[in-house]
């Protein structure tokens, strides 16, 4: 069901976002708030937290990932986790040459973002490897796990869209297919792990919601408040307080997912 949901979520992101021109407007007034938070005294802090997935520290979370897989004695994690950062990779760039369309931004001038960018790389990747962490955290740390990468998958997604890398749009629609990838690979996993494989959470999922969703808040009231430009265009629209918010909120329903369903 989850897997089926993200799909469906793919498909009406990707219409919204490339043939829907009041969408797409949306799409650009959301961008432009976001740009209020690149300031050249954080400009190299957004950088570096956009990077964080770029392909060496993607290659090596995932191997950490499976490594911890493999020592806590679950093969078939360590190998769906392997399968998802497979998938997801190459997912995403036949999306993004498939569906390349140029999308303007007048305000962008001749810096215009790729032609090819729906979904996001970036987005796709830090999900990926975030649901991969929850999958694979023993019970314990599961709930931690899942909050920790949830928040990392947002200050990743805030990142790029403040550096004018991607359209929210891009964002949304690579968090639904990490999510995607991994809900198929939990679906998998539930029918060939032995029994008991996956214990007691350590965190009720009420719980784990509560505390996610005072992380997506603050996650927003950042980004409100980080600068006045930012401020000024949330208080005179209310645009980019939705967009941060569904992207906050999506993050959070995936590493829940993902958590209570083991």
């Amino acid at each position: 069901m989850a897997a089926g949901a993200c799909a469906v979520g793919l498909v009406v992101v990707g219409w919204l976002a490339l043939d829907v021109p009041a969408a797409q407007g949306r799409d650009v007034a959301i961008l432009h708030g976001f740009t209020g938070l690149d300031r050249p005294r954080v400009n190299g802090g957004l950088v570096t937290v956009g990077r964080l997935v770029d392909p060496v520290p993607y290659a090596l979370g995932g191997l950490a990932c499976i490594a911890v897989a493999i020592a806590r004695g679950r093969p078939w994690r360590a190998l769906a986790v392997g399968a998802v950062l497979v998938a997801t990779g190459v997912s995403a760039q036949a999306l993004k040459h498939a569906f390349a369309e140029q999308r303007f931004a007048p305000w962008l001038g001749y810096g215009q973002i790729d032609a090819a960018s729906w979904p996001s790389g970036h987005a796709t990747a830090v999900m990926t490897l975030a649901l991969c962490a929850v999958l694979v955290a023993p019970p314990a740390w599961r709930g931690v796990v899942a909050l920790l990468g949830g928040g990392c998958a947002i200050a990743v997604a805030y990142a790029t869209l403040a550096l004018v890398w991607h359209y929210p749009s891009d964002v949304l629609a690579g968090f639904l297919l990490a999510g995607l990838w991994v809900s198929l690979a939990v679906a998998v996993l539930q029918r060939v792990e032995p029994e008991g494989a996956a214990a007691r959470r350590a965190l009720p999922s009420e719980r784990l919601v509560a505390f996610g969703g005072l992380g997506a808040l603050a996650a927003v009231a950042v980004v409100v408040a980080a600068s006045d430009g930012v401020a000024q265009y949330a208080t005179a629209r209310s645009t980019l307080v939705a967009g941060a918010m569904t992207i906050a909120a999506l993050a959070l329903a995936l590493v829940t997912s993902v958590a209570v369903a083991e």
